[in-house]
């Protein structure tokens, strides 16, 4: 059983010794335990130190490519590397090493392919009241769109198993938490969540600007990878809503027409009729998007073969 730890780093030169450090060198039920380290465009010297910290593989991308795109690559060099668990840590140091075998624990023991670490957010001190409320709704969307027990779903710590990383298809260019849990769903990869601690807070997160850019880009995150993989069920929702509030101008103006003969509401019927052909015009579009649907999970089930054909050489 081998366990290839990945760790996305932008410009963690000074964080990363103590995040290698911590990593253990032998886990009960793992035979191999290797490290990689995805420099994501770093101007410090991030491969260089890691090299020195003995990690076992350095790739680097030419420029910033963002935290997605590398996640997304370390998977790929991770499977390809022969890898049975995958282990996702930052560079920060946030996240304890010494947790790792907690962390694979369900997936060692055939409880579950994912697995996230809760980092318990509401006993974070640094960590406002307003973005402890914000992680708690978060996550609690995303809990219920994707029916699975996570209670930290922004969290960076996270194991995939081998059959699990072969079925993830990251699809955004700026984060892949909340994708990945939904898709995993999606994909009938079973999720679970282990309690796990942090280290004392070293630097501002640089994934976000501000937490305004963050819950914008997280909301529309949401929105697209859930709108992606139940397209009729939203548009069902949303064509329906919009039919009744049409249905509702037209049943008023049929009231008062037959009941105080008022002639002049004739603008309520043709908005009302205008409501009716946009709510039908949205659950056709449902309709279609749901067909083309099935064909984008036949392209998926197709590139994850393609992937175990050229990663498994």
């Amino acid at each position: 059983m081998k366990l290839i730890v990945q760790i996305p780093c932008l410009n963690e030169a000074l964080t990363l010794p103590p995040t290698v450090a911590s990593i253990p060198s032998k886990i009960v039920g793992i035979d191999c335990i290797e490290i990689l380290v995805i420099d994501d465009g770093s101007t410090d010297n991030t491969s260089q130190i890691a090299q020195e910290c003995g990690v076992h593989y350095v790739i680097r991308n030419t420029s910033n490519l963002g935290l997605a795109y590398s996640f997304k690559r370390g998977l790929d060099e991770c499977l390809a590397r022969g890898a049975d668990i995958i282990v996702n840590m930052d560079g920060d140091n946030q996240y304890k090493g010494s947790e790792i075998a907690q962390l694979i624990e369900p997936i060692l023991k055939g409880r579950a392919d994912f697995v996230v670490g809760d980092r318990q957010t509401d006993l974070i001190e640094e960590f406002s009241v307003f973005k402890k409320f914000l992680q708690r709704l978060g996550s609690r969307v995303v809990r219920s769109l994707a029916q699975a027990t996570v209670r930290d779903s922004t969290s960076g710590f996270r194991a995939f198993s081998r059959k699990a990383a072969f079925k993830l298809t990251v699809l955004g260019g700026y984060t892949y938490t909340h994708e990945t849990i939904l898709q995993a769903h999606a994909k009938g990869i079973t999720i679970a969540d282990v309690i796990v601690s942090v280290n004392p807070k070293t630097r501002d997160s640089r994934l976000f600007r501000t937490l305004r850019s963050y819950l914008a880009f997280s909301i529309a995150s949401i929105i697209r990878v859930f709108t992606m993989y139940n397209p009729l069920k939203v548009f069902l929702i949303a064509g329906l809503g919009v039919l009744a509030a049409g249905s509702i101008l037209a049943i008023r103006f049929l009231y008062y027409y037959f009941t105080l003969s008022a002639a002049g509401l004739i603008q309520s019927l043709i908005f009302g009729a205008v409501l009716m052909l946009g709510g039908l015009t949205i659950i056709l579009v449902g309709v279609l998007a749901d067909l083309i649907q099935f064909n984008r999970r036949l392209i998926e089930d197709v590139l994850e073969r393609v992937k175990k054909l050229e990663l498994e050489k």
